[in-house]
């Protein structure tokens, strides 16, 4: 049989092509992980009203669950094992069909579920403060943590799909371009889910979001087809394949381990607050509760336009350390004025506008700095590291948030102002990180602040 002589990747038509399917994949992903969260004002209202009689802890609880698995069961280091043990293509269809069986457990739960039975609970070691909590939560709970062990895995599988079509070329464009579509899940998500409630049911919008999982897995089932014939057009060598002993390579590297307190930060404080930000924009500001989720889809929204284009930049210029403190600040800004008592709606719009440019910025040179501290047999590896710590912070602050907002609720009124101020200290702690990055990446010649395409 003739060799095939030159890689499919050095064809723009088909690695643009494997782009587009792996970034559809994980867009459909995102509309799932946030789906929930514009719903927590319907989930609160009284069964009589049509909700679920939820409380602000119990919302708190589903909103951090998504990385129970990930971090109790150290989920996101096995999926790493796995991925860089079989592969983008069996990695990648596992993540799939767990996103698939997780958000079905959701949707059971929410559909079908009584919402008015509880059981005894002590989480107060999460930050629970009840000492009952609704079964139907701890179902839909236990289905966002299967859905997140699948998420998460896709989420460095297609990370290192891209790396592996793209290095040398236009990586962190490419990886613009798909943090732009799971911005476009996002937004999806958080301006549609509302509506769809409010019109038909709670659980419609879990409905679509298990079709589109499903979609999602037909999708990258075809991208696979293509990853063969990408493995067949090269040699592989046996450095290029993983072991277990060169994680220590990994592991004593000090801009990795600040580029995964970073992404821990960063993230802390931003999707958390985006899942309370459609009830802050109720309560704070006075937003009819069937468009607030259209505020805070602002931010991914605009994240969609500026997040390529900052990867593109990054690709041709560089500067990418230096990108990531200009990102850091002012998303801390930003919510140092959310924490002051301001209440006018066009400001929360506004606030909105810049966060998303926060929210473009430092992903668009986040991941793809990644790759030039750590070698690419580990790179799933070191993802997966990543992935972890970061779901401590997306499982924990959220739980935490959801206590302290529901001991200061009043009636129907609720007070942001120390949440915020929680936000603002993990935003400043953010800043420091990655003025320290840009401080190492200097001593120890990591390439952030060079180019990514190869001269």
């Amino acid at each position: 049989m003739t060799r095939v002589s030159q890689k499919i990747n050095e064809s723009p038509a088909a690695r643009w092509t494997v782009l587009a399917l792996v970034a559809i994949t994980m867009m459909m992903g995102y509309v799932v992980a946030k789906q929930m969260s514009p719903l927590q004002y319907f989930l609160e209202l009284p069964t009589s009203s049509g909700g679920l009689g939820w409380s602000s802890g119990e919302f708190g609880v589903l909103a951090g669950s998504r990385g129970f698995f990930n971090v109790f069961l150290l989920m996101l280091f096995v999926g790493g094992i796995i991925l860089d043990r079989t592969g983008v293509r069996f990695a990648g269809v596992l993540s799939c069909v767990l996103m698939l069986a997780g958000t079905a457990i959701d949707y059971y739960a929410i559909a079908f579920m009584d919402p008015t039975s509880t059981v005894a609970a002590n989480l107060q070691w999460l930050g629970y403060s009840d000492s009952t909590i609704k079964v139907q939560v701890i179902v839909a709970a236990l289905g966002f943590a299967t859905f997140g062990v699948g998420y998460e895995l896709c989420g460095i599988t297609v990370s290192k799909v891209i790396v592996k079509w793209f290095s040398g070329k236009e990586m962190a464009l490419a990886m613009g371009i798909q943090v732009a579509l799971a911005r476009l899940g996002t937004a999806l998500a958080l301006a549609g889910a509302p509506p769809l409630a409010e019109k038909f049911s709670l659980s419609t919008p879990i409905l679509i979001g298990l079709f589109a999982v499903g979609a999602g897995l037909i999708i990258y089932l075809i991208y696979c087809s293509m990853d063969s014939k990408q493995d067949a057009s090269q040699e592989n060598s046996e450095d290029d394949k993983f072991h277990f002993a060169d994680m220590k390579v990994t592991i004593k590297n000090p801009g990795f381990w600040l580029i995964t307190l970073l992404c821990l930060l960063y993230y802390s404080a931003l999707y958390p607050f985006l899942d309370f930000a459609t009830k802050l924009m109720i309560s704070k500001y006075g937003v009819d509760p069937s468009v607030a989720g259209s505020i805070p889809a602002i931010l991914p929204f605009t994240s969609i336009v500026l997040t390529p284009l900052f990867g593109g930049m990054y690709d041709k210029i560089g500067k990418g350390a230096s990108i990531m403190i200009i990102g850091t600040v002012m998303l801390t800004l930003v919510l140092v004025v959310f924490a002051l008592p301001f209440n006018s709606s066009a400001l929360a719009i506004a606030l909105m506008l810049i966060l998303g440019i926060a929210f473009s910025l430092l992903p668009s040179v986040l991941w793809p700095a990644v790759p030039k501290i750590v070698p690419m047999k580990q790179l799933g590896t070191a993802y997966s590291i990543i992935y972890y710590i970061q779901n401590i912070g997306l499982m924990l602050i959220p739980i935490v948030i959801g206590g302290v907002l529901q001991r200061n609720t009043t009636g129907d009124n609720v007070d942001y102002t120390q949440a915020m101020w929680i936000f603002t200290g993990i935003g400043v702690a953010a800043i420091i990180v990655s003025v320290m990055l840009l401080w190492i990446d200097r001593r120890k010649h990591y390439g952030l602040q060079d180019a990514n395409i190869a001269k």
